[in-house]
């Protein structure tokens, strides 16, 4: 099986290059979706998309009509096919891919998430992809988080299935889903169904933890629960010296509701934490703001914990609307669960893995933080019987993700293309 990764080395920094240089937001990734999709159909999956892939009405955070108009059109001017474009219409981006052998088997889900952020890549000449000429093409967004790594695993796990097609048993199901950052894409995926009859899951990320090449972690421990929401308060705008008796300041009430969310106590049951992490308000100096936007999140060691801090969030804001008399709205816009890896899973990665070329270490467990819209689906398998995990793969991180510098060692991918591989022929998926 090494050598199949061995033959495949060069195309994954070929794949991952490429995806880096076309970086798309969360339920825009048109042109990201389309490209997976010939790749895969190039090699005989059955590819599912728009509202065959996900439950789009359980969708959050879904972008602005006008914003997805005109990624609608960049795509099709990138040479995306009218005829993918028109399923994909509206944010239904991502896709699944199937593949059944006939023969009886397990069947195994796997997970790749696609999207990008909203952040100007670097151009310090020490940064990989700027001095190797691969940046983001696409102003203000990059892959700053390993997506286009994970992503290109995904490639290299379905090549595998590909080529191996006459010795495997059993069903995979490859979903490349849009939207992880933010918590809004697993979700709408897991409502329509496809998680609801497997019986292993794999899912895991590049880095999150600087670990060396060569080394994975069979599970992670620490992923937290979040809701995320949008703030609207809405006053009433005037001038600042001859009437500002009349003005109801939004910016003042956006204010002190964020100086006070960072008050809430904390739980006694666990881990919580709330972030403000982006306020804008106002329009010159001599005018009293009328409207104030505010993105906050809330995350919690577990269900209950993170309710409890988005309740008294949402109590929080609407107080400080209150003082200053102005009128607020909060839209929720994306959510995750809390999730346990299944521990049965460890003893068998670390079998399957024992003999392999480019890993060279199984840990257990690693401690992580943040939070995972993954969690969706592994909860959706284990609730139903099944297995499901969630796994890093070790790279330098010389800045931490979310940066305009962040890289990974591309070293990294035929790791996690072989344990993929490693699983499906340890889970005797494969003669």
């Amino acid at each position: 099986m090494s050598d199949f990764v061995k033959r495949l080395e060069e195309q994954l920094v070929l794949w991952r290059r490429s995806f880096h240089q076309y970086p798309e937001l969360g339920f825009m990734e048109y042109v990201t979706t389309y490209r997976l999709g010939k790749e895969l159909e190039k090699l005989g999956f059955t590819l599912h998309l728009g509202e065959d892939a996900m439950d789009g009405e359980a969708r959050l955070g879904v972008p602005e009509a006008k914003d997805l108009i005109a990624q609608e059109n960049a795509a099709l001017e990138a040479g995306v096919e009218e005829s993918w474009l028109t399923k994909m219409r509206g944010g239904l981006t991502g896709l699944i891919a199937t593949w059944d052998t006939g023969r009886t088997g397990d069947h195994i889900a796997f997970r790749f998430d696609i999207d990008a952020l909203p952040i100007k890549e670097s151009t310090d000449e020490m940064h990989i992809p700027y001095c190797e000429a691969f940046p983001s093409t696409n102003e203000g967004v990059m892959h700053a988080c390993g997506h286009d790594g994970h992503m290109t695993i995904g490639l290299g796990v379905a090549s595998f299935i590909a080529v191996n097609q006459d010795k495997l048993k059993g069903k995979f199901t490859l979903l490349f889903q849009p939207a992880e950052e933010g918590g809004r894409g697993a979700k709408a995926m897991t409502e329509k169904g496809w998680l609801d009859e497997v019986d292993y899951f794999y899912s895991g990320h590049i880095g999150i933890q600087s670990l060396p090449v060569g080394t994975i972690a069979a599970t992670t421990k620490g992923f937290l629960a979040s809701s995320k929401i949008n703030v609207a308060l809405t006053g009433f705008a005037s001038h600042a010296g001859m009437h500002p008796e009349l003005g109801k300041n939004a910016l003042l009430a956006a204010s002190a509701a964020a100086t006070n969310l960072y008050a809430i106590p904390r739980h006694s049951g666990g881990i919580t934490r709330i972030n403000v992490g982006k306020l804008v308000a106002g329009t010159g100096r001599n005018i009293i703001p009328g409207e104030a936007y505010m993105e906050i999140e809330t995350r919690g060691e577990t269900q209950e914990i993170n309710d409890y801090m988005l309740r008294e969030a949402e109590r929080i804001i609407q107080a400080a609307a209150d003082m200053h008399n102005v009128q607020c709205e909060i839209t929720p816009v994306g959510v995750t669960e809390e999730m346990v890896c299944s521990e049965e899973l460890i003893p068998f990665i670390q079998h399957a893995c024992q003999s392999g070329e480019y890993v060279k270490e199984v840990i257990p467990e690693a401690q992580v933080s943040g939070s995972e819209d993954a969690s969706f689906m592994m909860n959706r398998v284990q609730q139903h019987g099944g297995k499901a995990t969630y796994m890093l793969f070790g790279t330098e991180l010389k800045y931490p993700h979310h940066n305009p510098a962040f890289d990974f060692q591309e070293d990294a991918l035929p790791v996690a293309l072989e344990t993929f591989v490693k699983i499906i022929k340890g889970g005797s998926q494969i003669d």
